[in-house]
């Protein structure tokens, strides 16, 4: 019998909840608990770490989970790691439901970069107004550069004071469209993108909106990852539950 947890908290995990939702399967939604209001989900759905591979190991045989999805974003390095190896012990079949990455077009003027470090070594030497796409977790690591004014763009309000002494936040949440996105980088003088190459369809408006606009990027490239059977459509991820993931494994 397959009841599958799915790890989510991203625009294809909530697609996924709701095509399981719709055929009744035997499911679980996990969220990591980093936004304050998360979308609401038309499955049984937990918040919360699970301690680890430790933790996720036990939830796993406590809960009698047989498959495991990992619809996590991209940069989730961490739990998708903790994801592969808690199954291996556990025996339970995974998946990693995963976006492809953004590719610059000709008339794109990305710079790409492996890390944080690599974004923060990257910014120009000249004060720049820069808008930071890169999510809440990780604004300390630009202090080093004060000289900046960085424009952010959270789901939740800031719960103190930002790290950043030039820097504004626009609290919304997404999707934007292009539209959008072209206003808010003309409105605030923005010279210079920051962003996760976060892939998919969902946040590319301020990539397109900076192709337009014909500003630099500075694209963190996405963490590398042990080899893992990767779907990349919610039908992949039905047809992987319904003919034994066992068959498919690969990348």
């Amino acid at each position: 019998m397959t009841r599958t947890l799915l790890l989510g908290g991203t625009s294809e995990a909530s697609a996924l909840a709701s095509a399981l939702a719709a055929r009744g399967a035997d499911a679980i939604f996990s969220y990591a608990g980093r936004t304050g209001a998360p979308k609401a989900q038309p499955l049984p759905t937990r918040t919360g770490g699970f301690g680890g591979v430790p933790g996720l190991v036990a939830y796993l045989s406590e809960n009698g989970i047989s498959h495991v999805i990992d619809a996590t974003h991209p940069f989730a390095a961490r739990m998708s790691r903790n994801a592969l190896t808690a199954c291996a012990a556990a025996g339970v079949e995974l998946c990693s439901f995963e976006r492809s990455p953004w590719r610059a077009g000709p008339v794109d003027r990305w710079t790409h970069v492996p890390d944080l470090a690599g974004a923060v070594a990257a910014l120009p030497e000249n004060p720049a107004r820069v808008f930071l796409a890169i999510g809440k977790q990780h604004l300390t690591a630009f202090a080093a550069r004060p000289d900046h004014h960085y424009l952010l763009r959270l789901v939740d309000p800031p719960e103190g004071p930002l790290p950043l002494p030039q820097a504004e936040a626009v609290v919304a949440r997404g999707p934007f469209t292009v539209e959008e996105d072209l206003a808010l980088l003309q409105s605030r003088g923005i010279s210079l993108l920051v962003a996760k190459n976060a892939g998919g369809t969902g946040a590319w408006a301020k990539m397109e909106a900076a192709r337009l606009l014909s500003l630099p990027v500075i694209v963190i490239d996405r963490p590398a990852l042990p080899p893992r059977h990767i779907c990349e459509t919610v039908a992949q991820c039905l047809d992987w539950l319904d003919h034994g993931a066992s068959a498919k494994r690969g990348v």
